[in-house]
């Protein structure tokens, strides 16, 4: 996997982005713009507004290649650049496994101490890999919800269709990260609000029936 790829899809901001353009760069000089914005799950436009922007900020250097194509070269402010991001997407990686083990095992106790037994996870993501390796007393996670998930298999755990599908569940984690407020609010269209659980962390804006309830 390389340095571009680490970057989640879907969830890239400002920083990502660019410190994505300029992995891809570093790694292959002759990288295409098509290339740059598939890797990292952005528009074509956009990538092409990234580098422009990294550009005109000194980060890269363009010069015309055969063929009509371009090679993009990282400048030594460029290089300054990416070791400054790479420290900081670091920093927040260990972060969110850090929240995000925090609040999964505690979401987890919680399904204990309301005799909630066998809790499905609601989304395929970083957040249920983490899930995943969390545990409390009398909760066994049997299973993730995940409709648009292409494979069965996900952190070790079955991947289903439906909620139906994941058998006789007490509750769910909802763990996915891609529009996480859009997925809630469809969700508990069908499904108890009270018997989801959000991790704080996904900033859900939830109704007074979203909250634990027996």
């Amino acid at each position: 996997m390389s340095n571009a790829e680490r970057i989640p899809v879907g969830k890239a901001d400002d920083a990502e982005i660019t410190l994505g353009i300029l992995n891809a760069i570093h790694e292959n000089e002759r990288i295409t713009q098509r290339t740059v914005a598939q890797d990292l799950g952005i528009a074509l436009g956009l990538a092409n507004a990234y580098l422009k922007r990294c550009a005109k900020k000194g980060l890269i250097k363009v010069s015309q290649a055969p063929a009509n194509r371009y090679a993009y070269y990282l400048t030594p402010q460029g290089f300054s650049e990416k070791s400054r991001l790479t420290a900081e997407y670091l920093s927040d990686s260990f972060r969110f496994f850090r929240d995000a083990r925090s609040q999964c095992t505690e979401a987890l106790n919680e399904a204990s101490r309301r005799g909630w037994t066998r809790i499905a996870l609601y989304g395929a993501s970083e957040l249920t890999e983490v899930a995943s390796l969390c545990e409390a007393s009398g909760v066994e996670i049997v299973a993730i919800v995940d409709p648009a998930h292409a494979h069965n298999i996900f952190a070790h755990l079955p991947v289903v269709r439906t909620i139906d599908d994941a058998g006789d569940i007490d509750a769910l984690l909802l763990t996915t990260l891609a529009n996480p407020q859009a997925v809630y609010d469809s969700l508990v269209r069908d499904y108890p609000a009270g018997r989801v659980i959000v991790p704080s962390l996904l900033r859900i804006s939830t109704p007074p029936t979203g909250e634990v309830q027996p």
